[in-house]
């Protein structure tokens, strides 16, 4: 599920893990068993950027992620953390 902004970010994070399971990389498990990856809409245009070392520092910082923080990755696209 790809989100706009970080307060959708939060919303389905929240309402998909009530009862459910909290995973690593924007992954979880709802209450049902099912699983679902929120992503922000930003990470497709950070991960394709020409700039290889960008790419991989957001990698880097998204691997160490529960649920996706956007701010998070755009200081580590930057080069700001």
């Amino acid at each position: 599920m790809e989100c706009k902004s970080q307060e959708e970010i939060d919303y389905f994070w929240g309402k998909l893990t009530e009862g459910g399971q909290e995973s690593r990389c924007g992954w979880l498990k709802d209450k049902y068993g099912l699983s679902w990856q929120v992503v922000p809409t930003a990470l497709k245009e950070m991960l394709s950027d020409a700039d290889p070392a960008r790419s991989q520092r957001v990698t880097k910082a998204f691997l160490e992620m529960r649920k996706f923080d956007i701010e998070k990755l755009r200081r580590a696209f930057e080069g700001r953390e």
